[in-house]
């Protein structure tokens, strides 16, 4: 297998990994994991993936970014502190930011106004995006459409949508992260159809750790904590999904997130 293999999202901060979070990177690299992008939600998780990043940038980058879960708590008085944010060295992009009308820890008005100023910044700074989408397709894609012109790229990140879903970001130019719903026997069917409509020099992989622990993991962790050493196991259940070999897709998927993070600058 051609390594290092890159993980897209990372959610590094998280107070879960507080106490190992030393021996999670190495038992990533040990597995095959290279380099890694933290993923920022808040200014808080922001600022903490920087300072994660300043400690081996050779291997990390970070996001800068308000997840919509949070928009509600984002306001005027803060667009200075994330524009500061966003052009710190070791960002890679910016978000992670969309709409998540799912769960709707935010009014929809609260999340389209932070999702709409994080475009932005992200045009502001020369920033690649980072984006999350929950059942708000249409919205999404129609207030993104507006800034695509202007935005460098885009990663639909943890993708799980339907078939229309991913043939409008694709012709949006959007990259697409895979996580481990794909190992989820119950709800990732339909993304063990769709991944191999995937160009392979749109694809890119992500364990969205410590959520989306993969199901078919054996013998099965002790921890429901997912972590980024499990990513070559993903990296195996998208190629076999895609009929290609573990080869090919590691090869072009880390390439496809080292140059769009910007690990190659």
């Amino acid at each position: 297998m051609i390594l290092p293999l890159v993980d897209i999202g990372l959610n590094l901060a998280h107070d879960s990994f507080d106490h190992d979070r030393d021996g999670v990177v190495a038992a990533a690299v040990a597995a095959g994991v290279g380099h890694m992008v933290i993923t920022g939600s808040t200014l808080e998780s922001t600022r903490a993936a920087i300072a994660i990043v300043r400690s081996d940038p050779g291997r990390f980058r970070a996001t800068a970014g308000i997840h919509p879960h949070h928009a509600r708590e984002f306001h005027a008085a803060d667009v200075p502190e994330l524009r500061r944010l966003m052009h710190e060295p070791g960002i890679g992009a910016a978000g992670e930011c969309g709409l998540d009308y799912f769960r709707n820890f935010s009014p929809h008005e609260d999340q389209e106004r932070v999702f709409r100023l994080q475009l932005e910044l992200a045009v502001e700074a020369g920033l690649p995006v980072f984006l999350h989408q929950r059942d708000a397709h249409d919205a999404f894609t129609a207030i993104l459409g507006d800034y695509l012109p202007r935005i460098r790229a885009g990663v639909a990140h943890c993708f799980t949508g339907e078939a229309h879903e991913l043939d409008a970001y694709l012709s949006m130019g959007l990259s697409v992260g895979v996580t481990g719903w794909i190992c989820d026997e119950r709800r990732g069917q339909h993304l063990r159809d769709l991944v191999r409509l995937i160009p392979l020099d749109r694809l890119m992989i992500e364990t969205d750790a410590p959520y989306l622990l993969p199901r078919d993991l054996q013998p099965k962790p002790r921890s429901r904590r997912n972590e980024p050493r499990y990513l070559p196991h993903i990296l195996e259940a998208v190629a076999e999904c895609r009929g290609e070999a573990a080869e090919t897709v590691a090869q072009a998927t880390t390439h496809n997130a080292l140059c769009f993070f910007g690990f190659e600058k």
